[in-house]
This record gives C-alpha cells, structure tokens and sequence, in this order.
C-alpha cells in the first residue's frame, strides 16, 4: 500500500489515504460535528490561530481543521493522485 501525503497548511501533512471528506465549517452540522470531536478528544486543531477554513474529516473519526481554503486542499489531493498515476515515470 503506497502512503499519500497532503499538506493541509504550514508545514502540517495527513495521510491522504485516510481523508473521507473535507468540508466548510461555516454550517451548523459540520460545527456540531467539530464540537463532538474536540469532547472526544478526535480534534486536531492545524490552523495556528488562524481562522479555520477546511475542515478534514478522517476515516479513523479524527476532525483536523485546517487554515486552507477546502478547494485548496482539494485540489492539492487531486494533483498528488494525478502525479501518481502519470505513466510517463
């Protein structure tokens, strides 16, 4: 099994493999989600103050919260996945 790694900001890496969804904290249901988390002890607060933009939702019911804009962590999924499957190398 190859390990995919994806940089979710400031120098901060997940294990790709493991992402089920990355979603925008901004409704009531992913907020509660993130609360449920952080009672848990699941929540793993990647954002260094800043203001949470992504939120990465782990197969292992792990919540990370993330100051990249959810596109930007998406799109860096994607071009890791594409450079991984380019037959040229």
């Amino acid at each position: 099994m190859d390990i995919k790694l994806i940089n979710i900001g400031f120098g901060n890496i997940v294990t790709a493999n493991r992402i089920i969804a990355i979603v925008s904290p901004e409704s009531a249901p992913i907020k509660r989600i993130i609360q449920e988390a952080r009672d848990a002890g699941l929540l793993i607060d990647a954002t260094y103050g800043r203001r949470t933009r992504a939120v990465v939702i782990c197969d292992s019911h792990h919540v990370i919260l993330s100051a990249v804009q959810p596109e930007t962590v998406a799109h860096r999924l994607t071009a890791k996945e594409a450079a991984n499957d380019d037959p040229t190398d």
